[in-house]
Order: C-alpha cells, then structure tokens, then sequence
C-alpha cells in the first residue's frame, strides 16, 4: 500500500512541473532576425561617423543709427527766412529782398514768388526772430523744416508783432549743397499739454520729531549749497550726489515739503526759495532726496 501511495505522489509532482519549450535557433526566422539586428547596429555605427554636425545659425541685424547733424540746414532756413520776410516800402528794398531769396529757392520757386511783396504794398516788415522746431529726414536727400518767424510789422504809424509757423522742403546734394524745394507753408507747432503729474503728498510714516529734524537739517544745507565747496558738502551730501553750483543766491525759505519713509531711508520733495543777487529775482528751485541717518542726516540720493 505504501509504495503504491509513494508512486501515485511522485506521478502527482511530474505532472506539477512546468514545461521548457526549447527554441531551434537554427530555424530561418531567427538567423533572419539576427541578420537583421546586425544590419541595424552597422548602419548606426555609419550615420554616427558620417553624419553632419546641424546647428541653428540665429542671425543678428545691427541697425546702426545714423546721427545727421543738421545744424547747416538749420542755419540754411533761418538765413532764408531773415531775407524772405523783411523788406521796406520801396522798390528798391523790394528789389533787392526779391535777388536775396533767389540764392534759397529753385527757379520754379523763384518764378513763384515773383508778386509775393508788391511795389505797393503798405507795410515794411523786420524779422525780429527766426526758431527752428525740428528738423526730419524724408527720403534720401530731402528735408522738413519746421519754423516760426516773429516779424515785425510796420505800417504808418502803427507797429505789431506777429508769430507765424512754416514748413519748408530743403533738398540737400552729394557734396552738401542746399536749395529749397517746397515754399513757406502754413503749419502749426505743439502747443501746451493739459498734462498734471500727480500731486505729491505725505503718507505719515514721518513722525514729528523727525521731521523737525530733517527739517533742521535741510534748512542748514541750503544755506550753505549755493557758495559751498566739495568739501563742504560732503559733510551733507554721500558721493558727491550734489555737486557745487557757485552762484550768489541767498536763502529765504523751505516749501512745499512731503515726507515719506522706507526703511531707514527718508524721501524728501520739497522746493527752495532763494533771492538771485545778479538778477534781483526769486528763484525757486525743486528737489526730491533721499535721506539716510547714521549719527547724523544725509543726503544719499
């Protein structure tokens, strides 16, 4: 009984066990698919000593800036309108006012301005001041001209002065040579902005008795900025921050002070009124500093 029951259990166990499937490596499968892992790792190894080292190339363009003096043009227009808006009431002052303007103008202008200033025309007119507003490139040799011109204004025995703004064409040659190529154009210039900056205020994060302070301080400094040496002032100012002015002016007064802290650091906007000794004027002047205190106030920015 026994050594059928040790039989049956060993049947059991041999049955348990698990099959191994040997693969013939000699099949044509295989061999093909090492062929062809063997072509793949040669045709790797090629690309890799064979391939061309690709980089991006990123192109940067200069734009180099050209500063065009225009100081001759300037001085080109402002000749122009000197001789072109002053004449008196005779033929001859005429005459010769209409053989000035021919040395600025093209003959078509020239042809133009022919009857401009008549024999009998009732006013004389004097240029009191020519200003140049701006000058712009248009093209590779042309030019705007922007201008104002105060004459004045004769007629019996009445005088005025009268403003009046132009535009202008000057066209410039290769070896710098200048003739106008647009007449005298009504225009107009910037007038005044309705811009207001922000009204500055204290935030009351200076207390009082720090502002007493600063206040000694400052008052103590601009007495003393206008006629103070280097040295002087750097016993107030770090670094040279304010540099000697030199003038003659004598302190009246601080005004117009707001305070603001930031750390140990004290923003200070204020004006300064003094009196100009040459001028006999009041001169105020305004000034946002930055104030730092060690063992004693000063002026680092």
């Amino acid at each position: 009984m026994n050594l059928r029951k040790k039989q049956g259990q060993t049947e059991q166990v041999k049955e348990k066990r698990l099959r191994v499937y040997k693969v013939n490596t000699h099949k044509k499968t295989v061999i093909v698919l090492w062929v062809l892992l063997a072509v793949s790792f040669c045709f790797a190894i090629y690309k890799n000593f064979t391939a061309i080292d690709v980089h991006t190339v990123h192109e940067t363009k200069v734009v180099e800036e050209k500063i065009m003096d225009t100081h001759k043009i300037e001085n080109f227009v402002e000749d122009f309108a000197k001789a072109y808006y002053s004449w008196e009431q005779t033929a001859v002052s005429i005459d010769n006012r209409n053989e000035a303007i021919k040395y600025y103008l093209t003959a078509e202008l020239q042809a133009l301005n022919t009857d401009t200033i008549r024999k009998d025309i009732p006013v004389s007119s004097s240029v009191r001041e020519v200003q140049i507003w701006s000058v712009s490139q248009d093209g590779e040799n042309q030019f705007n001209a922007t201008f104002t011109v105060d004459q004045l204004i004769t007629e019996g025995e009445n005088q005025k002065t009268i403003r009046s703004v132009y535009e202008v064409v000057v066209y410039v040659d290769g070896s710098g040579n200048m003739v106008i190529t647009k007449n005298p154009t009504i225009c107009s210039v910037p007038e005044k902005s309705g811009y207001e900056p922000k009204a500055k205020e204290s935030d009351g994060t200076v207390d009082a008795a720090t502002t007493n302070e600063i206040n000694e301080f400052l008052t103590t400094f601009f007495k003393l900025y206008p006629t103070a040496t280097a040295k002087e002032l750097s016993y107030y100012v770090k670094d040279g921050v304010l540099k000697p002015i030199r003038k003659e002016y004598v302190f009246s007064e601080l005004i117009n002070l707001f305070y603001n802290k930031s750390g140990n650091q004290v923003t200070v906007s204020l004006a300064v009124k003094y009196l100009d000794n040459q001028t006999k004027a009041i001169q105020i002047s305004q000034f946002d500093l930055v104030l730092e205190k060690d063992e004693n106030w000063k002026i680092i920015n």
